[in-house]
């Protein structure tokens, strides 16, 4: 564990450096050991913050560490920063690349159980009941958009309510993949008109699912690279969840976004780089 706090350590500061990142002189804690922790956090710890900061300083890594409190004040304040770390790391990854294939599909993140609703406190509203056709299974919170490269590294995602349907989750994305690219996708991303725009803009090829009724039917060749593809987002979505605890602690659904950030974040950095 102290070696791989340590390599995600390096990893974020170098990016961050590379960015031309600046902060006070006359912290004692500077942002790179304040989103390595939160990484710490999310991968060994279910995202328990206070379990993360306690191993950081017990283990002499980083002494000088906030408090809980500090610490989420800190956390919240730089998510943006967050953000933007992980979309300029997946553009490396897009570029190396080689094959240009990736994959989009969703999961549900309910945010408590469905006897729960009436009481949620994080978020309120019909916008976030929702239902994963796939799970056979309603819920209540957010659905988390995420495209991939074929072999299972996110390079994009969107977290929105969980009664967005997954064509609409998917044109709320920046979509930025590379031109010439193919994305499969299950039928619930079927749109013929934007299909036809990708590859008249971009020449993006989607290669989507199609429902038994279509008129546009794949060769079975298509379909098999499809449900092949499909197989390995699936399990993707699996590791990452894995990481979840039983309940994602949060008190409001910023904390609760920002968690679900750093359990994608870390994954693609576990995967990819450290």
């Amino acid at each position: 564990m102290i070696d791989k706090t340590i390599a995600i350590y390096v990893f974020i500061d170098d990016v961050m450096k590379e960015s031309g990142h600046k902060e006070p002189i006359n912290r004692n804690t500077s942002d790179s050991e304040i989103i390595t922790t939160a990484l710490i956090a999310a991968k060994f710890f279910h995202g328990h913050i206070d379990n993360a900061i306690n191993f950081v300083k017990s283990s002499g890594l980083m002494p000088n560490m906030l408090g809980k409190s500090r610490f989420n004040r800190r956390i919240h304040a730089i998510f943006d920063l967050i953000t933007n770390l992980f979309f300029s790391i997946a553009e490396v990854i897009k570029k190396i690349n080689i094959s240009s294939e990736y994959i989009i599909d969703s999961f549900p993140v309910p945010v408590c159980e469905n006897i729960r609703i009436a009481r949620s406190r994080i978020v309120k509203g019909k916008q976030f009941r929702g239902y994963k056709a796939s799970l056979r299974k309603y819920f209540y919170g957010y659905s988390v958009q995420v495209i991939a490269t074929v072999d299972g590294i996110p390079v994009e995602f969107a977290i929105l309510p969980g009664s967005t349907h997954d064509i609409d989750g998917m044109k709320n994305m920046y979509f930025n993949i590379p031109e010439s690219s193919t994305l499969y996708g299950d039928s619930g991303y079927t749109d013929y008109c934007y299909e036809e725009d990708c590859k008249e803009a971009e020449n993006i090829t989607m290669m989507i699912a199609r429902k038994s009724n279509s008129k546009r039917k794949h060769q079975p060749w298509q379909d098999f690279l499809i449900a092949t593809y499909r197989k390995r987002i699936e399990i993707m979505f699996s590791q990452i969840s894995s990481m979840f605890p039983k309940r994602i602690h949060a008190v409001t659904s910023n904390g609760f976004i920002l968690k679900l950030v750093l359990f994608i974040f870390v994954f693609t950095l576990n995967e990819k780089f450290i």
